[in-house]
């Protein structure tokens, strides 16, 4: 962060409560912490208010850097530079660390440190229409990091991963500079001797197997169970099968379905659609197409005798939709979308031919009078797109020369005048 150099406050709070002097070196700030933490312990029987404050100093005072800070500036400096002061370490992860496990129990504090949640992996799966109908399975296969068989994790083989004495097992460090008069700059960033993970092994110490990574990594084929009914989005989570990692609660592998694009049908929840073309006789006259489903039953669609389909008009055939998820004996609708393709024109005894079958003209009701008042008019063929497009140019293209009017204009000044008066 950036901000003004705070002003000298109050720096000798931590050191009465470890029962140090200031001057105190880093083996007198252990033995006190060591001494006061058994004490205070909440498992002793101690005063879990004082255990925290013990912790907080300690985690203060043992850093180096932290130390400095607070020495320099005082405690509200320190804290305005770790973001608040709220997010430290947990008191109870900072004794465990130093005593490497509660000391009043063979099993360890039943306070002890808490275990973090891995990072999910997330997975795209694309499926096709035709398997979200019908349902399917697919067996995947993915590398993911695993504990180490030979080490159990500890990523040496005697079992043991001394803290990191750069930053005292914590795995970060707080650094500050000065970047002008009055002006610092705190930052906290990993430790670069142990790359944050607070623990240094030796390199003959290093497990031969993860070479000290503590994981390893193994092949796992995943067979995934898409249902029936499912829908584009859906997860299909795998509990506990991300990648392992010590002390840490493994996350889970989710597979996302995406669904691709199908030829003929279109989903919307749990109805299908489907387009079909129908010419002006089949319209007018009724019509039959056999559609072929997914799990490939042949479906007749015919018309009602007498019936004429109107252009974009929709009929629908019942239980022929998609299956219902976890219900897949009830199923949507199916929906067809109609579309009428007209000739493009009409010899004089087709013509003939419709208007003897067809309702008369809206012309023939008028009258030659009417009609030799009337201008007559050509029609021609137009893109709406193309129209529109070619207006907005034309706008744009005006208000431009209207500009190029304006600044040439002498008139400029008189407008200017008028606008005193």
């Amino acid at each position: 962060m950036f901000g003004r150099a705070p002003k000298k406050s109050d720096s000798s709070r931590y050191y009465e409560i470890l029962g140090i002097s200031n001057n105190a070196s880093q083996e007198d700030v252990k033995k006190a912490y060591k001494k006061l933490a058994i004490k205070a312990h909440p498992d002793k029987g101690g005063d879990p208010e004082k255990f925290k404050e013990i912790g907080e100093a300690y985690q203060v005072l043992a850093d180096p850097e932290k130390r400095e800070i607070y020495d320099q500036y005082g405690e509200d400096a320190l804290k305005e530079g770790m973001g608040g002061g709220g997010g430290g370490p947990d008191p109870f992860d900072i004794f465990q660390s130093f005593f490497g496990g509660s000391p009043f129990s063979s099993g360890g504090s039943s306070r002890g440190r808490r275990q973090r949640r891995g990072e999910d992996v997330v997975h795209p799966l694309k499926v096709s229409l035709d398997d979200l109908y019908l349902g399917t399975s697919k067996k995947l296969s993915l590398s993911r990091n695993v504990i180490c068989s030979k080490c159990s994790g500890k990523g040496s083989k005697s079992g043991v991963a001394p803290s990191c004495v750069a930053c005292q097992g914590t795995g970060m460090k707080v650094s500050i500079r000065q970047i002008g008069p009055g002006m610092i700059q705190q930052m906290q960033h990993p430790c670069n001797e142990c790359k944050g993970t607070g623990e240094t092994i030796s390199d003959r110490d290093r497990c031969p197997l993860c070479k000290g990574e503590k994981v390893v990594q193994e092949k796992k084929v995943l067979e995934v169970v898409v249902e029936k009914g499912m829908q584009n989005g859906q997860k299909i989570t795998f509990p506990g099968e991300a990648d392992e990692a010590p002390d840490t609660i493994t996350g889970d592998i989710v597979f996302v379905l995406q669904q691709k694009e199908h030829p003929k049908f279109r989903r919307k929840g749990e109805d299908l659609f489907v387009e079909h073309n129908l010419s002006l006789t089949e319209a007018l006259c009724g019509f039959q197409f056999v559609l072929t489903h997914f799990d490939g039953r042949q479906l007749l669609i015919k018309s009602n005798p007498g019936e004429v389909v109107k252009p974009d008009s929709y009929k629908a055939i019942n239980d022929e939709g998609m299956p219902m998820y976890q219900r897949p004996f009830m199923k949507g609708k199916l929906y067809i979308h109609f579309t009428v393709e007209f000739p493009d024109s009409l010899n004089p005894d087709q013509v003939k031919a419709f208007e003897a079958v067809l309702p008369a003209k809206l012309s023939s009701q008028l009258t030659e009078m009417e009609l030799d008042e009337c201008e007559e008019t050509t029609l021609h063929d137009v893109n709406m797109e193309e129209e529109s497009r070619r207006k907005k140019q034309q706008a744009q293209q005006e208000a431009y020369e209207d500009d190029d009017d304006d600044d040439d204009m002498p008139g400029g000044a008189q407008r200017v005048q008028c606008a005193q008066q």
